[in-house]
């Protein structure tokens, strides 16, 4: 039986057609496992104190911002602030998914008011989406995390870009990174165009209110306590760190695992654990990730809490090895550089069909 967990050396492959063996108590056997060793027990202890330390890193991100005046050093806090507000959004994320508090209502406030108050982003049109996403990871018309954007996650969307974004796919992967600058603002923007749109919005007022409080309590100092330009400066350098803090954090997920057709069937074990990609490297990626390293775990329990994915990562890849199932773990690093070379040669269907083949081949070498 060959090895079922993948390394460094794995090499992603679009398989959009593939429908993978049906493994039908696969999953039932592991979360009755899950259960039995309590992996699903709320972590209150470590959850207040993820909440501790960033009120304290608000808090001293604000008296920075006092005692600094009008200093160039003030970049230094907007960048601190884009990392606390990352990591605000990995703590909305886990209460999003009821792992935080105890019941599900008491775990939406919290999500909400996290979303919207500070970070700033619409959690209605978070949750559709990423609900979406959790039900058909990867999945060709139902994953929205595949749906053209900027960047073509799918070579069908590639082959269709015109203009400028047939400029930008033929070069995507290497353009990924220094797009993800602009994603801070680009979540803004989806957020409030939900809101503000026509259809039907739940807590749609106040998610508007909570989203102008915070807007007024974060950047009203900054315009009126520095200098116009430092001021844009500010908010430039908040947004960019936020956005690729963000991305880069998400990438590493699901970019250049199987791509799933549209017609094809799955079971519920094969659907998560294909399509998904851990990272290595422990309690530090645990936290500079907020628990998204261990991707294929939380997609296969998703009110489990942070704390305790490291204990059901051992199950799940014993699990695996014995079902024959690829189990795809790698390194942060390696994981970035299949990321770029999977968007460079999704891109490849973009490029002038007058371009010579071997000249593409070699550039992307």
């Amino acid at each position: 039986m060959t090895s079922t967990v993948l390394r460094e050396g794995f090499r992603p492959t679009v398989a959009r057609d593939t429908t993978f063996p049906h493994l039908t108590h696969a999953y039932t056997q592991v979360a009755a496992v899950v259960r039995e060793r309590g992996l699903l027990r709320r972590a209150y202890g470590f959850y207040g104190g993820v909440g501790a330390v960033l009120l304290a890193g608000f808090v001293g991100a604000l008296a920075g911002f006092l005692l600094l005046g009008h200093s160039w050093f003030q970049l230094l806090i907007a960048a601190g602030l884009g990392v606390l507000l990352t990591q605000t959004a990995f703590l909305t994320h886990e209460a999003a998914h009821k792992q935080v508090l105890a019941g599900g209502k008491a775990n939406d406030r919290l999500a909400r008011i996290l979303a919207c108050g500070v970070v700033g982003v619409s959690l209605s049109w978070w949750e559709t989406k990423h609900n979406r996403h959790h039900a058909n990871p990867n999945k060709v018309g139902k994953d929205p995390d595949i749906e053209i954007d900027t960047i073509s996650f799918v070579e069908e969307d590639a082959a269709t870009a015109t203009g400028l974004r047939a400029l930008i796919t033929r070069r995507q992967g290497w353009l990924f990174f220094p797009l993800l600058t602009l994603e801070g603002l680009n979540l803004h923007r989806l957020g409030l165009q939900h809101l503000l749109g026509r259809e039907k919005v739940d807590r749609r007022w106040q998610e508007l209110v909570l989203i102008g409080v915070r807007f007024v309590a974060f950047w009203v100092p900054v315009f009126w306590l520095l200098p116009i330009g430092m001021a844009f400066a500010f908010v430039g350098v908040q947004l960019a760190v936020f956005g690729v803090y963000m991305g880069a954090s998400f990438a590493p997920n699901h970019k250049g695992m199987p791509v799933i057709g549209r017609d094809s069937k799955l079971d519920f074990f094969s659907k998560q654990v294909r399509t998904s990609r851990n990272v290595r490297g422990g309690w530090w990626a645990t936290s500079l990730m907020g628990g998204l390293n261990y991707q294929i775990e939380h997609h296969l329990f998703p009110s489990m809490p942070r704390p305790h994915l490291a204990q059901a990562r051992l199950l799940v890849r014993e699990h695996c090895r014995t079902l024959d199932v690829p189990y795809a773990e790698t390194t942060l690093l390696r994981s970035y550089a299949i990321v770029v070379r999977y968007l460079n040669e999704v891109g490849l269907a973009a490029r002038d069909p007058f371009e010579c083949h071997m000249v593409s081949r070699f550039r992307r070498v």
